[in-house]
């Protein structure tokens, strides 16, 4: 991820409130349009949002102080776009916002899976040490410099790249893999293809630095596409691949000397893995082609339900190359016949300038939940332990934590995205697989309050219970967060004088026989509980008889305006 270790320092980014943007400036501005007059050779950032957002519902701009894109200018991508050697797939699909707003739809699939497991799967797991981020500071953070040269020896006898052959993933096996994320009731998966530090985790022909030759010499993608998808779950792959090429920036005097010596970040064999020796305007070019040829090999050989990319696409000045790589393919997924989408953050792809604008892909928020409902479709990727990649001293969270964050996230009305950290040898930490499979568990007796389901009118309640309420159809489910609330409980949202419409017919608890007793009055609706409970964590009320509000997902993904 990106913003983690900026986060510990400057403290969580915080949402900002604006008033939505009419649909028709979605096509209006192009990527030229929106940027900034250029210096001459300096970085393109998009400028700063000054006009209020919406806090409600998350509204972002592209925050460029967090940003992880190449430190380049809209002349340069456009170079970049011209290198490129692949045609686009004949289809709707043009390189423009307007045909992607004319021809994307958020896929059907996704609206109703409401959870999935997404990895941090890589070398950072061999060091095993603070985070998935060990590349960039043990090249560039005073502690983190000692700690590597102490467990492993100077940065020029033994960079990064040598952890290449300490992962050898000898455990891994994609079947085993598979069967535990069906067991935890995920409907789709997302592992890393590639993170920051630039290496492949598949069989690929146009970068030498992949999982088939070195390390593992195994297509983990494939190995895993092939098991996840044998289970009837949906299979798709991140990509951070483009926060590499400004990824590591070490002190002068550690430059100077690998430079003299041609050791490790110099050393030619190794120049194209680490992008630090070169960082010309031709070196970024070259690079963006190679990032839009992996994404294209990503495509070809995987087909996958959902390309998903980091912060490192957000700026402007990137759009042309997004814009490519998104016609190719959504084009490429019309000739399989299979519905697809890709997934960013902020304003990557919302030329508008905020997110509730977005085109041609679904919105995703890295460990933040908007604070009230979202209408729409959207994702929020959130780690399972106290570390995205695996660390020896992770922390991980229980099951009846992470069910609480599902809730919450779905209640108003998203899908939760849950990070694994697997380790260097292909295995996914016991406590981790409980977690997950007690996770499965829970939605064995609880998922109908889950899958399929939409918001209502309001995401819950925070009184003496925690209580967040979802809909399908005709029903609204009560969702009790944490303890066991005993004999009885009084949802006061549910209060006569409320403005409902209908009158409630019947109370049931899922996983529980039988209706349960209840009485309506001004002060709540009270549910006489069964005696025993019927899980070990949140606990679902299903009441009908009341007039359910509609689905409130939109085909664009974007919030339904009002």
């Amino acid at each position: 991820m990106t913003k983690r270790f900026m986060h510990l320092l400057f403290g969580a980014s915080v949402f900002m409130f604006q008033h939505t943007l009419p649909a028709e400036a979605q096509i209006k501005a192009t990527s030229k349009e929106t940027l900034p007059a250029a210096k001459s050779g300096m970085p393109q950032h998009d400028p700063p949002i000054t006009r209020p957002l919406n806090t409600a519902i998350g509204e972002a701009g592209n925050d460029y102080g967090f940003d992880m894109a190449p430190e380049t200018t809209l002349k340069v991508v456009e170079g970049a776009v011209k290198k490129i050697p692949s045609k686009l797939p004949p289809g709707p699909f043009k390189p423009s916002w307007k045909s992607l707003q004319a021809n994307y739809q958020v896929p059907s699939w996704f609206v109703g899976a409401k959870f999935g497991l997404f990895m941090h799967w890589g070398l950072y797991s061999v060091p095993a040490y603070k985070s998935e981020w060990y590349e960039k500071h043990m090249y560039g953070n005073k502690d983190m410099i000692a700690w590597h040269s102490e467990h492993f020896g100077p940065q020029d006898k033994f960079g990064y790249k040598d952890f290449i052959p300490l992962f050898n993933q000898e455990k891994f096996d994609a079947d085993a893999w598979a069967e535990l994320f069906k067991k935890s009731g995920a409907k789709f998966v997302i592992p890393t293809a590639q993170h920051h530090d630039n290496f492949a985790m598949w069989d690929s022909k146009v970068t030498p630095y992949n999982a088939k030759q070195m390390g593992p010499k195994r297509d983990l993608i494939g190995e895993l596409c092939k098991a996840v998808r044998k289970q009837g779950l949906k299979f798709g792959v991140s990509n951070h691949g483009i926060e590499n090429f400004q990824f590591i920036n070490p002190p002068a005097d550690m430059l100077e000397q690998m430079k003299a010596e041609k050791a490790d970040l110099f050393d030619p064999n190794w120049i194209g893995f680490y992008n630090v020796a070169d960082r010309s305007d031709t070196a970024c070019q070259n690079f963006l082609v190679n990032w839009f040829e992996r994404n294209v090999e990503l495509i070809d050989k995987y087909q996958p339900d959902m390309l998903w990319f980091d912060n490192g696409i957000d700026q402007r000045y990137l759009d042309p190359l997004k814009l490519q790589i998104a016609a190719y393919y959504y084009n490429r997924a019309k000739q399989w016949g299979k519905e697809v989408s890709i997934s960013t953050k902020k304003a990557a792809f919302a030329p508008a300038g905020t997110n509730i604008t977005t085109i041609g892909s679904i919105l995703d928020f890295e460990g933040r939940i908007p604070p009230g409902i979202r209408t729409g479709v959207w994702q929020v990727d959130s780690k399972i332990g106290s570390t995205w990649g695996y660390t020896s001293d992770m922390g991980v969270a229980s099951a009846a934590s992470i069910i609480g964050t599902l809730v919450d996230i779905v209640s108003k009305n998203g899908t939760l995205l849950l990070n694994l950290s697997p380790k260097a040898d292909g295995v996914i930490p016991q406590e981790q697989q409980e977690t997950l499979l007690d996770i499965g568990k829970w939605l064995d007796v609880n998922g109908d309050a889950i899958y399929g389901t939409h918001n209502w009118i309001q995401f819950g309640e925070d009184g003496p219970h925690k209580i967040r309420f979802t809909v399908k159809g005709d029903a609204l489910y009560a969702i009790i967060v944490g303890k066991w609330p005993g004999a009885s409980i009084l949802i006061s949202s549910l209060a006569q004088g409320q403005s409902l419409q209908g009158k409630i017919t019947s109370v049931t608890m899922l996983g529980s026989k039988g209706q349960l007793t209840f009485s309506q009055n001004a002060t709540g609706l009270k549910v006489n509980l069964p005696s025993v409970p019927p899980c070990d964590a949140a606990y679902v009320l299903k009441i009908t008889g009341l007039k359910m509000n509609s689905p409130t997902w939109t085909a664009t993904g974007n919030p339904i305006n009002k």
